[in-house]
């Protein structure tokens, strides 16, 4: 898939942060080109939403003005504990 993710800071015991880097699909208009995201995992992760901001200036109607991603939207506004930050990155 065209998606990666890792830890942003490696002795993090808590597992709280990542980053994450997206891969614009081909055939698109967001192909070549790389997308770079913050994800913040709460106390209350899985059962709560995780953060998620771009780093990397984007155009979509599901991120605000300031790179955040809109609590509403997709499977961010569904949220279930299953899902993981995986999900999100494919979704986006």
């Amino acid at each position: 898939s065209g998606v990666s993710w890792g830890l942003a800071i490696q002795d993090d015991i808590t597992l709280s942060a990542w980053n994450g880097t997206i891969f614009g699909p081909p055939g698109t208009t967001f192909e070549n080109r790389i997308y770079s995201v913050s994800m913040i995992c709460g106390p209350q992760y899985p059962d709560q939403v995780p953060e998620v901001k771009f780093g990397t200036q984007i155009n979509m109607n599901c991120v605000d003005a300031k790179g955040q991603l809109k609590p509403t939207w997709g499977i961010m506004g569904s949220w279930q504990r299953q899902y993981t930050l995986e999900n999100i990155l494919e979704q986006l």
